[in-house]
């Protein structure tokens, strides 16, 4: 037996699964394309979750692409982040060029362009419809995250937010929290929760409104708040191909650390309110975390165990992520470990720290008799990676350097005109563009503060002395004072005055007498 013909027999052993299938493309074996050999993906093991990684212009957004489109035509919902605002053109046919037709024709695919359902937010609401979460669900961690606080100050953060669940005091916005974090160090609540909470000192409160106020300034605090996006709108399905949300955030790529926790929050809302499910013929929706390594550069012990966490048991509810990054040492192994789908585009290794990434990435991969593992990594060209998914039986398939099939729908953005008319006719428009107040945290708290106000003033009054009638007298100012000693003085003076003059004009009548 050739080598290639040993080669499509070991490749289709791997990749040919009995369920629904994304096709990924065709291998390639000493540089050339061998049809033979497809590279199927299953549907049914996209919720063991997997990796997209490769160095910048490899072709990772086109495979986000194509994996987006496929899972739309088998109903799957998918979710995206498009850090550029480029990926809107999944809305509209591709343009067929001889170059898209040839590379169709190359892998027995043929090119057939389309357009996708898709949805348009934005966290600012600028290039989208909005997309918020109230400051209670976004939580104490994940908070303390893109506020960069520290481990005494996140721990304050948590016991905050305890208090909030604990008196029912909803946190919607940054007003909310402001509020509660003043009344509790700085108000009334400071007795009240010095014995279950702990006291909250002055200088850790005035650290966090100061971070608060921060980014508050930044302009990005409209993320919290309400309406409130509900997660079931992500499961949307349009003449039953599953609809591809957009977050847009080319607006606010200066806060990476912001939108890349508002992603996780996002995931985290998804595993505390959805179903268990097990494992399912196909995934109820496909989560790509674009730019990944933003979420663990730099993150805190609490918060990586956090998305470990999620990580691990979000599958159970249908859900299948997908991290993609330059690079697999940008993954904890604690969440590395748990991709079991992987595509890896070519590396590149200019620089001592390159060549260490490609020797930590070699190791990941089992060797094979048809690749120098490596060599191949180094070699890819654009829109070809290095592919081992699992089979529909769980089992890591045979490691295989694949030539990709070319996304259906536009390889762009699409025109601004095409870009408003989507956001406008979007059922979600009306749904999140109101912004709605209702009382909340801020206001309960404003209540309280008034109540103790009046309770003081009615103590303080009961504890001044009464005069001769029985009536409580009032508190006098200085001058006040001074003016009624001086009348008093006046008074006892001229009292004095008048004895001694009645007491001259009896002593005169009285000689006369005599």
């Amino acid at each position: 037996m050739g080598n290639q013909a040993k080669f499509i027999e070991r490749i289709s052993a791997s990749y040919n699964p009995k369920g629904a299938f994304i096709f990924l493309g065709a291998g390639l074996l000493h540089g050339e394309v061998v049809t033979g050999a497809k590279i199927n993906l299953p549907l049914r093991m996209m919720n063991r979750h997997g990796l997209i990684a490769g160095a910048t212009g490899t072709g990772k957004t086109r495979t986000l692409q194509l994996m987006a489109e496929q899972l739309a035509d088998a109903g799957v919902p998918v979710f995206l982040l498009d850090v550029k605002g480029d990926l809107s053109g999944l809305s509209q046919p591709g343009e067929l060029s001889p170059a898209l037709v040839e590379r169709g024709e190359a892998l027995e695919w043929p090119f057939v362009p389309s357009g996708f359902p898709v949805e348009l937010y934005s966290l600012s609401g600028k290039v989208g419809n909005p997309m918020r979460l109230t400051v209670g669900d976004f939580g104490p961690v994940m908070l303390a995250r893109i506020l960069e606080l520290n481990d005494t100050q996140t721990g304050v953060l948590a016991a905050v937010f305890k208090y909030a669940e604990d008196n029912r005091l909803p946190l919607i916005d940054f007003a909310d929290l402001k509020k509660l974090l003043t009344y509790l160090a700085d108000g009334p609540g400071a007795e009240e929760i010095k014995d279950s909470y702990g006291r909250i000192s002055g200088s850790t409160s005035g650290t966090m409104l100061r971070k608060l106020v921060a980014l508050e300034q930044q302009g990005v605090s409209g993320i919290f708040g309400e309406k409130e996006f509900d997660i079931n709108d992500l499961f949307e399905r349009v003449d039953g191909k599953g609809v591809i949300s957009l977050l847009n955030i080319s607006d606010i790529q200066d806060q990476p650390v912001l939108f890349s926790t508002f992603l996780l929050s996002l995931l985290a809302q998804l595993f505390k309110n959805l179903p268990e499910v097990g494992d399912l013929d196909k995934p109820k929706l496909v989560f790509f975390f674009e730019e990944a390594h933003l979420l663990f550069k730099g993150a805190p012990k609490a918060f990586l165990m956090q998305v470990e966490q999620i990580v691990r048991l979000i599958r159970s509810k249908g859900v299948g992520v997908f991290f993609c990054t330059q690079s697999p040492t940008d993954i904890p192994e604690s969440v590395l470990g748990q991709l079991g789908n992987r595509v890896q585009h070519a590396l590149r290794a200019f620089t001592p720290n390159d060549a260490e990434a490609l020797r930590k990435t070699v190791k990941t991969y089992p060797r094979s008799e048809f690749y120098e593992i490596d060599r191949i990594l180094t070699s890819l060209g654009t829109g070809q990676a290095l592919i081992t998914v699992l089979n529909d039986k769980g089992i890591p398939t045979e490691v295989a350097a694949t030539h990709l099939i070319p996304p259906r729908a536009l390889m762009g953005p699409a025109d601004e005109r095409t870009y408003r008319q989507l956001v406008g006719a979007s059922p979600f428009y009306a749904k999140y563009h109101q912004v709605v107040n209702r009382r909340s945290a801020s206001e309960i708290l404003e209540e309280r503060l008034r109540e103790h106000a009046a309770k003081t003033a009615k103590a303080e009054a009961a504890k001044q002395p009464t005069n001769a009638s029985g009536r409580r007298s009032t508190r006098q100012t200085p001058l006040e004072a001074a003016q009624r000693a001086a009348t008093t003085t006046l008074a006892r003076e001229g009292t004095k005055l008048l004895a001694r003059l009645a007491n001259g004009l009896l002593t005169a009548m009285f000689r006369k007498k005599r």
